[in-house]
């Protein structure tokens, strides 16, 4: 066992633990068979001074952007095996724009038994405590400095110890690009609501961290009681991120605040997410726990396991689970050329040699060709080179199709498609979606409960013009789950592939059933498009339930 104490850490919450970690976890790499590293119950604090910064690249977040390449993390676990980061019920504060845990090239990590949150979130929650003729007076949470200059309002971090200058600084104009709204009484949350900052005359400190804001407007501008949650919107780094390893495990955590992104796996295997408490700390003051998703998986092979969670207050989906289309640009030979084609993911490797690819149309988004690829070319995840674009070579002939019109297509790595369980979780104040998924291989969405979630529950997409996020599924299962007033605007559940070219006898995805659900409430229960085998049955529901389908075919609706 290895005490991080022994190694400096400073479980008093008042000196920074960050060096002593990264020494304790140091020592653990040289320390042979299964190994634990414990914190002994108290407050440690991490400040991205001390950390180690990493130059990585991470799907889903700011792509090939230069000014935030280099990472930095309260816990970087690279190359470790059979390694347990225990936290014994501590606290752990961290500070600045500070990831918490990486784990890198590395198997069987387990992170459990702590809780974490950020000292200065990039989310600034506001509340709303009164209104009239032309103003809103507003509350700020301690956990949000700011300052009022000209009339003007900037939010920014607690100064650094080491340099006294603050980590970022923003306006409230900034801030306001990534708003969404949290109803703290009804338990929702939402995007559509009017810009808390637009038509802003002035700003005036009212003292004991209440804002005045005067508009040009004399009317009575709405919003009393409500939270407007407020960011800038560049994912700068994930809370944690999971990358070339296999077999890791984050339970038992209570997550109050996850900075930049969520927990982001990325081209790894066997991932596991079980009893945590994704929540924030409303005695705070703050109600958004998430920057952006809960959780996202990009390029999985093995098995998901999400199960036993709380998801509420995210700025975006709780659950994320996809692969990456890369668009052909170019076919010369056997050789392949692709680009990622979304500004959000770049700068890592999508394939290995061995690993199975499937060519499919980008209009229609059905198969054209498969391949094993025999040698790869293009970004390494760990430096500037060749950060957008890559070359695959194929152990076969490449479609005449393909060939003759490259850029109709995209290519998935079918190898990295995982087989996922999502059971037993809760959902809710999320303004998306609470489960996007689009895997091939066997999935089962189960016993969870969403409620009040203002976009559709759960959606099954399937994109190589959009997002890019691929790719067609084969069998799913969505039983026992509990919708609770879900939204009038959206399907609860929606089936809807990108495909621009519809076809029924050409579907995109096959196989899924919707079976022995409750929904109380809803109006259009389940929208699908383009789906073979679809079976509805069983399921509970108030008033004479609504479907619609389009390009569907083998239809089942039963009890």
């Amino acid at each position: 066992m290895l005490d991080v104490t022994e190694f400096g850490a400073d479980r008093s919450g008042v000196a920074d633990s960050t060096a002593a970690v990264a020494a304790a976890i140091a020592a653990a790499e040289g320390v042979a068979g299964p190994k634990r590293l414990v914190f002994p119950t108290g407050d440690y604090r991490f400040y991205p001074d001390r950390a180690v910064a990493h130059e990585l690249y991470l799907s889903n977040t700011a792509g090939a952007d230069p000014a935030v390449r280099f990472k930095r993390f309260a816990m970087y676990v690279e190359g470790i095996d059979d390694l347990t980061i225990d936290g014994q019920g501590s606290r752990f504060q961290l500070h600045g724009q500070l990831g918490l845990f990486a784990v890198i090239g590395s198997s069987r990590v387990t992170l459990t038994n702590f809780e974490f949150d950020q000292a200065a979130p990039r989310i600034i929650d506001l509340t709303v405590i009164e209104t009239g003729p032309g103003y809103r007076i507003l509350t700020v949470p301690a956990g949000s400095p700011y300052v009022v200059e000209g009339g003007r309002l900037s939010f920014l971090t607690e100064p650094s110890p080491y340099d006294g200058a603050p980590y970022w600084r923003y306006s409230s104009d900034e801030l306001g690009v990534g708003q969404q709204v949290f109803d703290p009484v009804a338990g929702l949350a939402s995007r559509r609501p009017a810009w808390l900052f637009e038509g802003v005359v002035s700003v005036t400190d009212l003292g004991e961290r209440r804002l005045r804001i005067d508009y040009g407007d004399e009317a009575t501008p709405d919003g009393r009681g409500m939270v407007y949650s407020l960011r800038e919107v560049t994912r700068d780094t994930a809370a944690g991120f999971i990358w070339q390893s296999k077999s890791v495990a984050v339970t038992d955590l209570k997550a109050r605040y996850l900075h930049g992104f969520g927990i982001l796996g990325q081209f790894s295997e066997d991932i596991v997410v079980q009893g945590n408490e994704f929540v924030a700390d409303r005695a705070s003051g703050r109600i958004a726990a998430a920057f952006a998703d809960f959780v996202q998986m990009s390029g999985i092979k093995g098995t998901i396991t999400i199960v036993g969670n709380t998801f509420d207050g995210a700025h975006d989906d709780a659950i994320n689970i996809h692969g990456t289309y890369l668009p052909v640009t170019e076919v010369d030979g056997r050789t392949l050329h692709l680009r990622y084609a979304h500004n959000e993911t770049a700068g890592f490797p999508q394939f290995h040699v061995g690993d199975e690819l499937e060519i499919a149309n980008r209009s229609t988004l059905t198969a054209v060709g498969q391949a094993i690829v025999t040698a790869v070319t293009g970004p390494t995840g760990r430096d500037s080179h060749q950060l957008t674009t890559m070359s695959v070579v194929l152990d076969r002939d490449v479609p005449a199709e393909v060939a003759a019109d490259p850029g109709a297509f995209a290519v998935e790595n079918t190898t990295y498609t995982p087989s996922v369980h999502i059971a037993g979780n809760t959902f809710r104040n999320i303004p998306t979606r609470g489960i996007l998924l689009t895997t091939r291989r066997p999935s089962v969405i189960e016993d969870n409960v969403f409620d009040g979630l203002d976009m559709a529950s759960i959606l099954v997409s399937d994109d190589a013009s959009g997002w890019y996020e691929s790719g067609p599924v084969r069998d799913l299962t969505i039983r026992r789950n509990t919708f609770r007033r879900p939204s009038r605007d959206h399907p609860v559940i929606l089936i809807h592939p990108e495909n621009s070219v519809v076809d029924e006898s050409a579907p995109v995805h096959e196989n899924i059933r919707i079976e022995d659900n409750t929904f109380e409430g809803g109006n259009i229960l389940v929208a699908a498009k383009s789906v073979r085998n679809l079976a509805i049955r069983n399921n509970h529901t108030e008033g004479e339930p609504r479907f619609e389908f389009t390009a569907c075919s083998e239809i089942s609706l039963e009890g």
